[in-house]
């Protein structure tokens, strides 16, 4: 059976590719197996950042609504194990590198949830968006936690209800997408570029506070984040990115943690 996700490794890049065209890379047992194995690789050899791009003109279509149709049990039987797309989810939210979806094609259901995951998502101006999970007879309830955790509720009610599509202008000013572009790989490169320019843990600690600050009481986030402060501010990183500063070249974190 070929592969439907691959993951290239360049400049600390982990790149993995969603490549399911027949299905227009629905969400099936082999792509989030495969997704997971990619993601392990990529976690595997340390990688500066992980971007989640596809071939084809489809993002993602969300569940293989055929697979699924094929999985279903009976009333009080075993039914559909949904736990690979949680722990997916789960993976590109948690990792300690930054995770970028690269979108240049339609997005659905699912496929939703799967770009809103990721930490940062960069969209083609032409791409369209649906939550079509009521016009099945199901509720978009796996992948409400990502996009719930960037858009307030009320701003994607009327879309998680009613199943209509929406733009990428809309999706932009909702909050479920960070970037909207006529080039999605350029985009994307950039933001590589600024994640290679960080030191690595410097980058790994802004990603983390970016979560974890919100779910703090307010004396609790200034009192973590004062000593997280002090311990970045004298530590071996800053002191070569500040040296680096003073003599107006740019620091080397090939060696740093």
């Amino acid at each position: 059976m070929d592969r439907v996700v691959t993951i290239e490794l360049t400049e600390g890049i982990a790149s993995i590719t969603l490549d399911s065209q027949h299905n227009r890379n629905a969400l099936s047992k082999q792509l989030l197996a495969e997704l997971h194995e990619c993601l392990d690789d990529a976690e595997a050899a340390n990688a500066r950042a992980i971007v989640l791009r596809h071939e084809g003109p489809a993002f993602c279509a969300g569940a293989d609504l055929k697979e699924r149709a094929g999985d279903s049990a009976p009333a009080g039987g075993a039914g559909i194990d949904s736990n690979p797309m949680v722990r997916a989810l789960e993976r590109l939210m948690d990792t300690e590198r930054p995770t970028i979806a690269a979108v240049d094609g339609a997005v659905r259901a699912g496929g939703i949830g799967l770009m809103a995951a990721c930490d940062l998502v960069v969209v083609d101006a032409a791409t369209t968006f649906a939550l079509t999970e009521v016009r099945i007879g199901v509720a978009p309830a796996i992948i409400s936690v990502p996009i719930l955790r960037r858009v307030p509720a009320g701003k994607i009610a009327a879309a998680m209800l009613t199943g209509e599509p929406f733009d990428a202008a809309e999706a932009r000013s909702i909050g479920l997408v960070t970037h909207v572009t006529d080039d999605v790989a350029a985009t994307v490169a950039a933001l590589c570029d600024g994640v290679r320019a960080g030191a690595p843990r410097a980058v790994r600690e802004t990603k983390r506070l970016l979560r974890h600050v919100p779910t703090l009481e307010r004396s609790v986030a200034f009192a973590e984040m004062e000593a997280l402060s002090t311990e970045l501010f004298e530590g071996p990183d800053a002191a070569a990115g500040m040296a680096a500063f003073r003599e107006k070249r740019t620091p080397d974190w090939s060696n740093a943690d």
